[in-house]
């Protein structure tokens, strides 16, 4: 799986990120799992025609000192679908820049 870690967090940046996390994502099914939505502007040609599947999302896993953010774009309603696709390089800076915000608000120097 591509994605992108941050790990050796003290207790006290991982429940930074942790709120973090929860004021500003949607929750997921599991604890510790959150999902940045995709706007509908960086769409791939892979989600483009592919509404029914929407929404598109990246997960993000948080667990006792690191935080994974995947780089693989994923569907809400379907799991088998061809528009399930790795991050293209405008997705990808999405996720990054969204990465950098987090750290640069929570004054995490990990």
């Amino acid at each position: 799986m591509r994605q992108f870690v941050i790990d050796e967090l003290s207790l006290l940046e991982r429940d930074n990120l942790e709120s973090y996390l929860k004021r500003t994502l949607a929750p997921g099914p599991l604890a510790g799992i959150f999902w940045i939505a995709l706007p509908d502007d960086l769409l791939a040609e892979a989600q483009r025609g592919h509404e029914q599947c929407g929404p598109f999302y990246f997960a993000v896993e948080i667990d006792d000192a690191k935080v994974c953010f995947e780089l693989l774009v994923r569907s809400q309603t379907n799991l088998h679908c061809t528009c399930i696709a790795y991050a293209t390089e405008s997705q990808r800076q999405f996720v990054l820049d969204f990465i950098d915000r987090m750290l640069v608000e929570e004054q995490i120097r990990a």
